[in-house]
């Protein structure tokens, strides 16, 4: 995959909305351990960066999953994990499903507002007891009338504290578990206000991410009309599954830009800083690791552009996708913790930004699927685990 010059000319876009906008205020919305979504997204909206894949009869730009890469490494420039993660929720995690098999009404009314960023949405897949299990979710939608009444939780769910709606993952059936769940859209506030039945059970208080909200969610006999519905009933879990892909890419292309900023952060301090009549730039120790964590990069970075090439190609992308969300996980919490350590005493500091990268990229090896789960999938692709029976 080469990115063109319209690729780059997005990314220019988003880097000067970044250092503007953004980089100025993270300090201050880490230590609020929030941001204003509604805000950022809706400037955001208005360059049109919301919906580069979406289609355009709902304010999209209709282009390839290329430029949701691009866009995707771009967002490592901004000085912490947290907002680039709700960013990502709003375009890649929460709204393919919908874009993909909504129908128009339901995209008419959350797909469009979240392009044009008036509303903030969120994915409502973990729950209390079934995070990397997927297919083990409790929530239940009963079917009353012409709409679903739904009850259950929803837990570690990024932007839910300030969403306007939720693509949920709930069982609507009592067949097999994985035909059995459908994706619907819940709304969730009204002029900024909770809707019936609707509460927040506690804002998650995280070692990372702190910019951006997590919260535990609970729902109480929520009334939903089941034209909500994505799609066909039943299907929701295969929904989320291919939802999941995007995912997943997303999390690869977001590390390239952040990780590759961690090294040059760590060399330009290597060379300054004065030990035992040198610098710690001159000892080949440093240099060489260093130099092996950029290797490490730039294979991850060819592994995830061959992923989206076989994915705009229209390939099964699983196996790739998984592979680069795997290697992104691992180097998100190699290459902060060896960077640190060159940094000393100093890298132990809150402030540092090498610091907050090891805090913030420890995630990556659980949310989006665990390191461990990634491995199972592969692991089954090779054929050298048994999958379930049908």
């Amino acid at each position: 995959m080469q990115y063109t010059h319209e690729h780059r000319e997005i990314q220019n876009t988003l880097k000067r909305f970044i250092d503007t906008e953004i980089n100025p205020h993270v300090d201050e919305w880490e230590a609020a351990e929030i941001f204003p979504a509604h805000e950022v997204f809706k400037k955001m909206g208005n360059l049109g960066l919301l919906g580069l894949t979406k289609p355009e009869a709902f304010g999209g730009a209709g282009l390839d999953y290329s430029y949701s890469m691009a866009m995707a490494e771009a967002l490592g420039h901004i000085d912490c994990g947290g907002i680039p993660m709700a960013i990502g929720v709003q375009t890649d995690m929460a709204t393919p499903a919908l874009a993909r098999f909504g129908s128009d009404e339901l995209r008419a009314q959350f797909l469009a507002p979240a392009i044009a960023g008036d509303m903030v949405g969120c994915i409502g897949v973990s729950e209390p007891g079934a995070g990397s299990d997927v297919a083990g979710i409790k929530s239940y939608a009963r079917k009353d009338g012409d709409d679903y009444v739904i009850s259950g939780q929803k837990m570690w769910i990024t932007n839910s504290l300030q969403a306007d709606w939720m693509c949920m993952l709930v069982n609507t059936g009592e067949g097999p578990i994985h035909k059995n769940k459908s994706l619907v859209m819940v709304p969730m506030r009204e002029n900024g206000k909770l809707l019936p039945g609707i509460e927040v059970g506690k804002k998650i208080k995280k070692i990372g991410m702190n910019s951006s909200d997590t919260g535990l969610i609970y729902f109480d006999e929520v009334r939903v009309p089941q034209r909500y519905r994505i799609g066909a009933e039943g299907q929701g879990f295969i929904y989320q599954m291919q939802q999941f892909q995007e995912e997943r890419l997303w999390c690869a292309a977001s590390t390239l830009q952040s990780l590759t900023n961690c090294i040059q952060w760590t060399v330009e301090w290597a060379q300054e800083r004065k030990l035992f009549g040198s610098t710690l730039a001159d000892q080949q120790w440093v240099q060489f690791k260093l130099a092996e964590l950029k290797a490490e990069v730039e294979s991850l970075r060819a592994l995830t552009y061959q992923a989206c090439e076989h994915y705009v190609a229209g390939e099964d992308v699983t196996e790739w996708a998984t592979m680069a969300k795997l290697k992104a996980g691992r180097l998100n919490r190699t290459v902060p913790d060896t960077c640190l350590q060159f940094w000393g005493g100093m890298g132990f500091t809150w402030e540092n930004k090498v610091s907050r990268m090891y805090r913030d990229g420890r995630l990556a090896s659980i949310g989006g699927g665990a390191d461990e789960v990634m491995l199972g999938i592969l692991s089954k692709m090779m054929g050298i685990a048994k999958r379930p029976q049908a």
